[in-house]
């Protein structure tokens, strides 16, 4: 799991003790790279952060207090900064709009104005949402050149941070280091303990024997593996990283068509895939207003990053249920995510583009 980039490469990653930041770290770790972080403290004990006991150097802080993300980039002297750390739910923010806004929003200009001036500084990526267009419900798959915008609070607080990102491109990193940013799609994997997210509530539904309740069973979403955006942004790294860079500014790393589902449909083949069928049933409470339909379209990322998904709708979901029979079975968490995570670099032939 080494190779000439990534070994002792000085990066930055915040909001490592969510899902994602949580895997990127741990991917980061295996690639041999000297990983600084920087996120609030895990919601709960038993989050995939403290199970993974990372070496990684933790600092808990609030995207929102300046001077807190400012300390912790001139401690970290990143050469890459991964920019994950973010309210990430869309039913959260419309109970805590303003407080969405700030952390996504305020929080992205915060980390990176911290960046600014930063020596040895190569390449900083922000992480925003496959929500991020303006969906008017036609179903079409979304490229990087489609309008934002966003419907709820969440949706909107990400389409302003690529518009923030956009202007601290222009206004003060003309000349470097260069920003992207990625949108990925709906990710699962183990690890996974975020309320009001699908695989989370399967796992508590099938555990207690009941039917999942679904808010809206007909969603289709572009479900796909955590591991595959990561690759992707472990590629955009390099790629803007290069001399001369030679990668997009904003990039989808979505699933392939195939694996567009319901709702519903992950349901029934986790359910398959754990060892049991409880079911779902649509949540007859009022709910608010999401997209009926969501697609990206990864043209770009295949074009110029030569990326490509390596698992597809199947593949993700048997390796989400095989991560959460491990851990029912009393397997290290720790273990089974480093497995995971060498399995798919073996597998996938872009290993030369990660490492």
């Amino acid at each position: 799991m080494t190779g000439a980039f990534w070994p002792g490469r000085r990066v930055l990653v915040t909001g490592h003790t969510g899902f994602k930041g949580a895997w990127l770290c741990a991917w980061l770790e295996r690639l041999g790279a000297d990983v600084a972080a920087f996120a609030l403290p895990p919601a709960e004990p038993q989050s995939l952060w403290a199970q993974l006991r990372s070496g990684v150097r933790s600092t808990f802080g609030d995207l929102r207090d300046p001077d807190a993300v400012r300390a912790a980039v001139r401690a970290a002297r990143p050469q890459i900064v991964f920019h994950l750390a973010a309210q990430a739910l869309v039913r959260e923010s419309y109970r805590e709009p303003v407080a969405t806004f700030a952390t996504n929003v305020l929080g992205t200009a915060h980390l990176l104005d911290a960046c600014r001036g930063i020596e040895d500084l190569r390449a900083v990526i922000v992480v925003t949402s496959d929500k991020v267009y303006a969906n008017d419900g036609g179903g079409r798959a979304f490229e990087e050149r489609d309008r934002l915008g966003g419907h709820d609070p969440y949706s909107a607080s990400k389409a302003c941070a690529e518009l923030v990102t956009a202007s601290y491109r222009a206004s003060f990193f003309a000349d470097g280091p260069p920003l992207a940013t990625a949108r990925a799609g709906n990710v699962i994997g183990g690890g996974d303990r975020s309320p009001d997210r699908l695989i989370p509530d399967c796992v508590r539904a099938l555990e207690a024997g009941e039917p999942v309740r679904l808010r809206y069973p007909r969603a289709v979403r572009p479900w796909q593996h955590v591991l595959d955006p990561l690759a992707g942004y472990l590629q955009l790294a390099r790629a803007l990283a290069g001399v001369p860079a030679r990668a997009p500014q904003s990039v989808n790393f979505g699933p392939d068509p195939a694996s567009f589902r319901t709702a519903a449909e992950v349901v029934d083949a986790f359910g398959a895939h754990f060892g049991g069928r409880p079911g779902w049933r649509a949540d007859g409470t009022p709910q608010p207003v999401e997209a009926a339909t969501l697609c990206l379209s990864s043209a770009l990322a295949r074009a110029e990053l030569g990326w490509r998904p390596q698992l597809d709708f199947e593949a993700a979901v048997a390796w989400t249920a095989e991560w959460q029979r491990a851990i029912r079975a009393g397997e290290d968490a720790a273990a089974v995510t480093r497995a995971q995570i060498d399995r798919y670099a073996r597998s996938a032939a872009i290993e030369g583009g990660i490492e």
